[in-house]
């Protein structure tokens, strides 16, 4: 008796053998386990990193039981928020449950399309832990996911049609003095035959690699697509390194570098390598955004390497328009030699393309020296949602 009251004044309860237990200990719920794997043999956990829900909204989870707070961040999504806010990405906020698992639900659907992303945990930038396809950037990693859908079928992976082979190569450049690297996609059948093929030299952009076109701008599977319909021909596409050491950081639009070593070092090698066409009629160069750029300054003038021209989200004069009349005399006669020789040349920019204003004075420019060009104005940005389509639009051009 004397126990019962001693222990229901220290806020203890009696247990079956007598003995004193804390009363809080009685009320509390059982230890929620957080989402972590417990070990190397325990069964992984079982929720989805990326979801994609049934009317096109997207969720997105991460296990961090330890952060304080995650985002989704992302240029690739439209609607999602985007630019700096205190020095960080601003993000999608995300929100955290018992167990450490951070979700956060897209307010509307997305589009049929691939996409790039990353979290953002406690200011540093995650590629998805549990993520299965990812891009190299210049400056990372990102993690890609695809949203299925009809709009999207032309860039995506089909089983019922052939598919070619996308290899990583490397080559030594005498020009540059460094190892390099390119992705080189060879069409179906192309193990199997012993047939030549003509050439497409295919650049990224500055804030990528040569890994993009093929990680997130799926050129492999839009091409397999299009030759599978009949609509392009079978061809080599091959994805330079767009940086070189000197310019990541310095001249990105007007790299004599890397000109020099696209056309002294990687188009020998591709021609020494692989069952190619080696002649300007069967070899084409295009490009998007700083790919525009080496387009515009390597290929354009280059009649006599380039026969196909391919310009996407990139014009003359996107600082300075002085640019313009320093690239016409630099190239007046070799753009003269382009307006005789010139086989196609196929210019696409997106209205609200923050570099649209450049678009007038190249075709201006084009137009003077007389070269012939179809043009295409998009909705849209400065996207791999348009890139994608311009791939698609101009590869059925290609060595007709």
């Amino acid at each position: 008796m004397h126990l019962t009251r001693f222990a229901l004044a220290a806020g203890l309860t009696i247990g079956s053998a007598g003995t004193a237990l804390p009363a809080a200990a009685q009320q509390q719920p059982p230890a929620v386990e957080n989402c972590l794997q417990k070990d190397w043999f325990a069964p992984p956990p079982t929720y989805k990193s990326v979801e994609v829900l049934a009317d096109g909204r997207v969720t997105f989870r991460i296990c961090a039981p330890n952060a304080k707070e995650a985002k989704v961040v992302t240029s690739d999504i439209p609607g999602f928020p985007a630019g700096l806010k205190n020095g960080f990405s601003e993000g999608l906020p995300m929100q955290r449950d018992a167990t450490g698992l951070w979700s956060v639900t897209s307010t509307a659907p997305i589009a049929p399309d691939t996409y790039r992303f990353n979290f953002q945990v406690d200011g540093a930038p995650v590629p998805d832990p549990r993520g299965a396809t990812w891009s190299e950037q210049v400056n990372g990693i990102t993690t890609t996911f695809e949203v299925p859908g009809a709009a999207g079928a032309f860039q995506a992976y089909d089983r019922a049609v052939p598919h070619g082979a996308v290899s990583t190569i490397e080559y030594w450049s005498d020009s540059i003095g460094a190892k390099r690297r390119a992705h080189v996609y060879t069409p179906p059948g192309y193990m199997t035959s012993s047939r030549r093929y003509p050439v497409v030299y295919l650049v990224h952009g500055a804030g990528d690699s040569d890994d993009s076109w093929t990680s997130v701008g799926h050129a492999n599977y839009i091409l397999d697509n299009l030759i599978a319909t009949g609509k392009a021909l079978p061809m080599i596409v091959v994805m330079p390194a767009g940086h070189t050491p000197a310019t990541v950081t310095a001249n990105l639009l007007k790299n004599d570098a890397f000109g020099a070593d696209l056309t002294k070092d990687l188009i020998p090698f591709v021609d020494r390598t692989y069952r190619t066409q080696p002649t300007a009629a069967s070899r084409a160069m295009a490009g998007l955004s700083m790919g525009g750029a080496h387009t515009l300054q390597f290929g354009l003038p280059r009649s006599d390497l380039f026969r196909y021209i391919g310009i996407f989200s990139m014009g003359l004069g996107v600082r300075d328009p002085s640019e313009v009349t320093a690239y016409e005399t630099a190239n007046a006669t070799a753009l003269k030699q382009a307006a005789q020789r010139m086989r196609l040349v196929y210019y696409a920019i997106g209205k609200d393309d923050f570099l649209y204003a450049s678009a007038a004075p190249t075709r201006a420019m084009m137009d003077k020296y007389g070269i012939r060009y179809g043009y295409h104005e998009s909705e849209g940005g400065h996207t791999w949602i348009n890139w994608r389509r311009y791939w698609r639009d101009l590869a059925p051009l290609l060595f007709r």
